[in-house]
C-alpha cells in the first residue's frame, strides 16, 4: 500500500517524507479494521481509500491560510486527519456528533501520535470557537448556505471556509448572503477519482 500511495502522490505532484506516508497509510489500515465494526465509511477497499479519502483530502492543503482549522463533521476524521498528517505546523479540532466516530478518532490520536489534531463530539452549532478559527472545512458535510449558517460563529474576521466539493456549485454560491463572498473556486486534480473536485473558498466581508 505504501508503494501504491508513493506512486497516487508522484502522479498528484505532491512530495511528502516518508514518515508522513507511513502516517497515511497506517490510517487507512486503521480505517480498515475499525470500519467492519463502526461502519465508518461505505469505501471498504484500503486501496480505494487511498483515492477518495487520502488524495481526495490532502490535494487542498496547498489553498489553506492560517493555522488553527476546524474539520465540521469530520466523520471518520476526513479530510481532517490526512491534511493534519500533511500539515504538521496546523492544528485540527475534527468535530462530529457521533461518540463512535470521535472514539475512533482519539484512537487514530494515539496510535498515530498525532499532537495537531483534538478529536470533539457535540454539534456545530452548540460548539463554541474561542479563539476562533482561521479556516472552517467541510467535505460533504452540508449545502454551502448550510455550513455557513451553522458555522458562522466558528471563523474569526480574516476566517475563511472552505467546502470540499464535486461539480462547482453555482445554485449554492447563488444563494450565499451578501455579506459573504465566494474569494475563489479552485479546480482540485485527484488521479484516479472520477468526477471533478472543486475547493470553495467563503469569506466574510468586512463591513
Amino acid at each position: 500500500m505504501l508503494n501504491k500511495l508513493s506512486r497516487l502522490l508522484d502522479e498528484a505532484g505532491i512530495t511528502l517524507t516518508d514518515h508522513q506516508k507511513s502516517q497515511l497509510v497506517a490510517y487507512v489500515e486503521m480505517l480498515h479494521k475499525w470500519n467492519k465494526a463502526y461502519n465508518l465509511t461505505s469505501v471498504r477497499n484500503p486501496d480505494e481509500m487511498l483515492v477518495r479519502h487520502i488524495l481526495d483530502s490532502i490535494v487542498a492543503a496547498p489553498h489553506l491560510q492560517g493555522e488553527r482549522f476546524i474539520d465540521v463533521g469530520t466523520g471518520p476524521g476526513l479530510p481532517g486527519i490526512p491534511l493534519a498528517i500533511v500539515l504538521p505546523d496546523a492544528h485540527f479540532t475534527l468535530l462530529d456528533s457521533l461518540g463512535k466516530r470521535v472514539r475512533f478518532l482519539r484512537q487514530v490520536q494515539h496510535e498515530l501520535k498525532l499532537t495537531n489534531i483534538t478529536p470533539v463530539q457535540s454539534r456545530v452549532e452548540d460548539f463554541s470557537a474561542v479563539p476562533p478559527f482561521d479556516g472552517v472545512i467541510s467535505r460533504a458535510f452540508a449545502s454551502l448556505t448550510d455550513m455557513v449558517s451553522w458555522c458562522h460563529h466558528l471563523p474569526g474576521p480574516d476566517g475563511r471556509f472552505y467546502a470540499l466539493k464535486g461539480l462547482i456549485p453555482s445554485d449554492e454560491i447563488a444563494l450565499l448572503s451578501t455579506d459573504l463572498s465566494v474569494e475563489s473556486v479552485i479546480e482540485l486534480a485527484v488521479p484516479h477519482l472520477e468526477g471533478e473536485r472543486h475547493l470553495v473558498v467563503v469569506k466574510l466581508n468586512k463591513i
